[in-house]
């Protein structure tokens, strides 16, 4: 007798391997694979704003990265002692008005070359509410804090949500019309909003990427990491202690789910080869400078310079070797 419900996950005619050049933005969900994307050497590049949970708010992201415009100090605002940026996480922000933006236009940068190059998107919707400054009428991607009387906070709905991403994505698929778009929504509940809203805004989110799924066929597919984790992994000992957001149990498991509609077998087997390599290069000896370890750091050197022969399109010159 099985005592839960499992998500039966076709595999994806999408195929991702260490070729792919994929850009990562949104919510948790998209740091939590994007990480285990970079462990596992892929070529990626997550969220260059930071994390952000509204639709509008990656969009405009996205829209500003292929525009290339930079960001200047008139972009940003002072608060609590420091300077940030609406459109971007408190990861960017600084005490001094040049560090701020030195942080801003350093990751910015990086990531328009990225964007021209990318072929895959991965996006995840955290929530469908959003807090609109009153002074600009820009959508925050983040408030720093600022009073809430300086913000009009509202609902999209499924049908702004459409008609902004429909517009994206037909400026994406002009310049490459084989890009692909992963869509998921993020499992972690949003309970500032209330119990009844979170839900509300979840549906709203769900039903626009399937209006998106539909307006574009060739190029976004749906993954449902939020059904694995609301319905499928929906104890609490598979959250973390918030009971909000996932546990590292639950990420990997996703991850694994992850892995299986998109990796085909050969990249499996890769990952598991590199996973390897990685454990051991991030081995601490407790009697450095034996024998035993000597030869334990020749013997994963070498297994080093043998997986950067036999697959050279994966780069290996950021590894910390092992000493």
């Amino acid at each position: 007798m099985d005592f839960r419900t499992i998500i039966n996950i076709p595999v994806s005619d999408i195929q991702i391997n260490h070729s792919s050049r994929m850009m990562l933005f949104g919510s948790c969900f998209s740091e939590n694979i994007g990480r285990k994307l970079q462990q596992s050497k892929f070529r990626v590049d997550v969220n260059p704003f930071g994390i952000l949970y509204n639709p509008f708010s990656i969009s405009t992201a996205m829209q500003r990265l292929l525009s290339a415009k930079p960001f200047l100090e008139a972009d940003l605002i002072f608060n609590n002692g420091l300077y940030h940026s609406l459109m971007h996480h408190g990861q960017f922000s600084a005490p001094d008005k040049e560090a701020c933006l030195r942080n801003i236009s350093k990751r910015f940068e990086s990531a328009v070359l990225q964007i021209k190059r990318a072929n895959l998107f991965l996006i995840t919707f955290g929530s469908a509410y959003v807090y609109q400054w009153k002074e600009s009428g820009e959508i925050a991607g983040n408030c720093h804090k600022l009073p809430a009387r300086l913000f009009h906070r509202f609902r999209l709905s499924v049908e702004e949500i459409t008609e902004e991403w429909e517009k994206l994505i037909s400026m994406l698929t002009a310049m490459h019309p084989d890009i692909k778009l992963l869509f998921t929504v993020s499992p972690v509940r949003h309970w500032k909003e209330g119990a009844h809203e979170n839900q509300i805004s979840k549906s709203i989110l769900h039903l626009a990427i399937d209006n998106l799924v539909q307006l574009f066929p060739e190029n976004v597919r749906y993954f449902p990491a939020y059904e694995v984790m609301i319905d499928e992994l929906r104890d609490y000992r598979f959250y973390d202690e918030d009971m909000i957001h996932p546990s590292s149990f639950a990420i990997d498991y996703i991850w694994q789910l992850f892995s299986n509609t998109f990796f085909s077998s050969e990249t499996i087997g890769i990952n598991k080869e590199w996973e390897q390599i990685r454990r051991a290069m991030e081995h601490r000896p407790l009697y450095p400078g034996t024998k035993e370890h000597e030869a334990f750091v020749k013997d994963t050197l070498r297994k080093l310079e043998t997986f950067s022969r036999r697959y050279p399109e994966i780069s290996c010159d950021d590894i910390d070797l092992p000493k």
